[in-house]
């Protein structure tokens, strides 16, 4: 007897082909364009069809449920409603406790059965073709279905990892691909692209890159994982085709605080983020606002376009973080560090602490307890939540740094995926480190520039600097504090970093990132993108991030702490409330005022 099935009411007018037949409507439709829209079934007891409902619900991206049959409502469909039929080819998994134990045709001689079961409708991979179509580029049949190391959010009982499609997509057509269909995939912590777990393999030609989708086939690990006694699931690449539509967004949808910038972050690995059009103006926003050079030093002629964003974009993927700061510039004193730096550096690991991201500082090992008196009174004075470890490094090889960076030594398992800057003394070409005086203060300053170098060879980590000119990190922009820079021939630092976010004052620059990190986390496009388009969405503006935000308060708390200890002023050298010469009333309460508002601001 042939069965179809009476969706609920809210959906569109039902299946036009359907299944569960002798004859059954399922076809191949990888390379199909039509009215009909391709969708993948899973078939389940009724008992566990709301907890299934609800999976779906918060892992949307993998399982985009399109509609769902109400039990013990089948019924013959309407003549004429079946055409093209696959007679006696296998369409259906069948399931027993979780275990594939065959294939069928036809689900006819478990019509009883069925009787208390439900069918969920899921959105197709498939239907990406049209978005390639809008964007320009030709159809292409999907290289395969692999299974990643991401989990999706598991629910009563309901757990599998995330399994993606991929496409290889030229460069110069990322951008218009991902505003066409507002998804961009990314690398999901798969090792081997030659060998997915369903489907063929394809390698990505020269000048294009592979760009993931999160596939409906996840489906298939859920029914696994439910262990049900009975369950059944259509066959990879059999389809049923239905007049359901994917779910569209609402008229006016195309704000700018969901139209999707493409950026590219990391070469090794390939690595594109994407941020809305509306975070990535605050964010330019942001950097140039601290972009201003109140000392006159010639800093504009360093600063690079959308450095801000790049660093911001790499740290909010980054799993751990290492931050070093500390500049010894007044070697006649002691200390001899200055205010600028520590407070910055401290500003973000409050907002990664919020984050739920590993962070670290490390610093030079003479200085090893001042930075653990400072960290300690910031946690007692409400500026950090909890103490984060404060760590020292004396090698003096690149052996000695790698170890550092990986676990083990071994570079496949970094320790730390991205590294930051934060007012801290940089090697020069000669081998020395430089105050802005020419003074050498390389008996005062650890090696850490190996870690930064031993960086740039281990896949996954990347690095971000603050300030101009002979901070560590500044060698990206060297040639420029040659030329632009007060003693810039002997000063600039020679290491690079993969970021360079210039401030006229550092902490300044920790400020920006924290709130950048902040816009980003609130940005929807981008929270799904971080999310791997699995688990439920955290409210723009949840309010640990703002908390965690600097502010007036916490930073006047912070420099009240470096006084405490005696720090000095950068500029001046004196033991006060300022920072490289400026006060802090006005001048950096001002800043940091400017810059929260930028964030917080509704657009």
């Amino acid at each position: 007897m042939p069965f179809t099935l009476h969706l609920r009411s809210r959906l569109p007018s039902a299946i036009r082909s359907l299944i569960l037949q002798k004859k059954p409507n399922i076809r191949n439709t990888s390379s199909m364009a039509g009215e009909l829209r391709p969708a993948s079934l899973v078939v389940l007891p009724r008992s566990l069809a709301p907890a299934f409902e609800r999976f779906c619900q918060v892992n949307t991206g993998p399982l985009p449920l399109l509609g769902q049959s109400e039990p013990e409502k089948w019924m013959l469909p309407p003549q004429g409603a079946i055409s093209e039929t696959r007679m006696g080819h296998p369409q259906f998994w069948k399931y027993e406790f979780g275990a594939c134990t065959g294939s069928l045709a036809s689900l006819e001689q478990y019509s009883e059965q069925l009787k208390d079961m439900v069918a969920f409708f899921l959105g197709c991979s498939f239907s990406l073709e049209e978005a390639l179509e809008k964007a320009g580029l030709p159809r292409r049949d999907p290289a395969g279905h692999s299974q990643t190391t991401v989990p999706c959010v598991t629910h009563a009982g309901f757990c599998c990892p995330l399994v993606v499609t991929m496409r290889p997509i030229p460069k110069d057509k990322l951008e218009g691909l991902v505003r066409a269909c507002c998804s961009l995939g990314e690398l999901l912590g798969i090792k081997e692209l030659s060998k997915p777990a369903y489907g063929d393999a394809m390698v990505c030609p020269p000048g294009e890159v592979p760009v993931f989708w999160p596939s409906p086939l996840t489906s298939l690990g859920a029914v696994s994982s439910c262990e049900t006694p009975l369950a059944f699931a259509s066959i990879p690449g059999c389809t049923v085709m239905t007049d359901l539509k994917d779910a569209k967004a609402p008229p006016g949808c195309l704000t700018p605080e969901r139209i999707p910038e493409v950026h590219h972050i990391s070469q090794d690995p390939l690595h594109y983020s994407i941020a809305s059009v509306s975070a990535s103006q605050k964010i330019r926003e942001l950097e140039s606002m601290i972009g201003i050079d109140p000392g006159n030093r010639g800093i504009g002629h360093l600063l690079c376009k959308d450095e801000l964003l790049k660093a911001s974009l790499s740290l909010s993927h980054a799993r751990s973080v290492l931050i070093t700061t500390g500049f010894p510039t007044h070697f006649n004193h002691e200390p001899p560090e200055e205010t600028d730096g520590p407070p910055g550096a401290v500003a973000l690991v409050a907002f990664l602490q919020a984050l739920e991201k590993e962070v670290a500082i490390i610093v030079d090992q003479r200085a090893w307890n001042l930075h653990q008196k400072i960290v300690e009174d910031a946690v007692e004075q409400g500026v950090l939540k909890t103490q984060i470890p404060i760590l020292t490094y004396q090698g003096g090889s690149v052996e000695a740094a790698q170890a550092f960076l990986c676990k083990n030594g071994d570079p496949q398992t970094p320790r730390f995926d991205h590294l930051v800057a934060i007012e801290r003394a940089g090697r020069a070409a000669d081998g020395n480190y430089y105050n802005a005086r020419k003074m050498n203060i390389k008996h005062l300053v650890d090696p850490i520039d190996d870690l930064f170098l031993a960086a740039k060879k281990i896949p996954g980590i990347s690095s971000t600097v603050g300030d101009g000119g002979n901070e560590l990190g500044m060698g990206k922009v060297k040639e420029a504090v040659r030329r632009h820079i007060r003693h810039g021939d002997v000063i600039a630092c020679d290491v690079e970093a993969d970021f360079a976010v210039i401030a006229g004052v550092s902490n300044w620059g920790g400020y920006a990132l924290a709130c950048a990190l902040y816009i980003l986390y609130s940005c929807a496009v981008h929270s799904q993108y971080l999310r791997k388009a699995v688990g439920p969405s955290r409210a723009p503006g949840d309010q640990a991030w703002t908390q965690a935000l600097p502010s007036v308060i916490k930073e006047e708390k912070m420099l009240g702490i470096l006084v405490q200890h005696k720090v000095r002023s950068g500029v001046s050298g004196i033991v006060g409330m300022e920072v490289d010469g400026l006060p802090f009333h006005n001048t950096h309460a001002e800043m940091i005022q400017k810059l929260v508002d930028v964030t917080t601001a509704q657009v």
